[in-house]
């Protein structure tokens, strides 16, 4: 999680003196060092997967950043109340990703008959969209299919798949155009367990600079349009809302 590798090498030295102490106090003079031994000899873990926690209910949807440290996993979160159709957005948010929310939340009401929604549900709730860890500033257009996503779950009332994390900026048209960071986020999803990872088409050369058991472990979705990203992120739509071109969905591992 760090930039560097110091404290990381900190821990490794303190495994290796617990391990050495164990030998000179009479212990087996060969320790293997699993998952269980870690935690017993470093206490319980600091970072957890919240993936499938978090998405369970309807109108969260993971998406994927870049920060100060690397990739970061993170969840956009849509709730609707009754009211006049307005929307608010929070989670100190900058005016690019403020955009972003509004063209996603302006894409989704206008194609709502598309979508199996209905368009006087929009007229008659407002939405409220947030981006947790509100002390944190966040900006940038990357986060536009998820939150067109969020906005969608919360209106059908769907969860979105707990499997899936995705990347790319939205247009009025619903457009998906190209990201910067994918391998920082690519791995950030790989730690977070992430098994399906959503980026934009024109983003496709990017993914021969991943390592290959990245490519290997996740399946990769290249989106077109914001209709592929739906077609893959609701479980229980997936037989019925496909996407536009089923044949640029693949995993890496069987392309290179």
């Amino acid at each position: 999680r760090e930039a560097g590798v110091r404290n990381l090498e900190r821990q490794l030295a303190a495994l290796f003196r617990k391990a050495a102490r164990s030998i000179a106090e009479g212990g087996p003079e060969k320790i293997k060092v699993d998952e269980a031994k870690v935690r017993e000899w470093l206490g319980p873990r600091k970072f957890a997967s919240e993936v499938r926690k978090r998405t369970a209910e309807p109108g969260v949807a993971t998406g994927l950043a870049v920060t100060a440290v690397g990739g970061d996993v993170l969840f956009i979160e849509a709730t609707a109340y009754p009211g006049e159709g307005r929307l608010k957005v929070t989670g100190q948010l900058g005016e690019v990703m403020q955009e972003s929310a509004q063209a996603a939340h302006s894409w989704v009401r206008s194609h709502a008959v598309q979508l199996d929604l209905d368009p006087a549900w929009f007229e008659a709730h407002d939405l409220h969209v947030h981006i947790p860890a509100g002390a944190v500033p966040k900006d940038g257009p990357s986060a536009g299919i998820t939150m067109a996503t969020a906005i969608e779950s919360i209106a059908s009332a769907r969860p979105v798949s707990a499997e899936i994390a995705m990347t790319g900026e939205i247009t009025l048209t619903g457009q998906v155009l190209q990201i910067g960071g994918l391998r920082e986020k690519v791995l950030a999803a790989q730690r977070a367990g992430i098994k399906k990872v959503v980026i934009p088409a024109e983003n496709e050369p990017e993914l021969e600079e991943l390592p290959e058991e990245t490519r290997a472990e996740i399946e990769f979705v290249l989106a077109d349009t914001i209709e592929d990203v739906l077609g893959v992120a609701f479980e229980e739509a997936r037989t019925s809302r496909q996407p536009t071109d089923i044949t640029r969905r693949r995993k890496a591992a069987a392309t290179r």
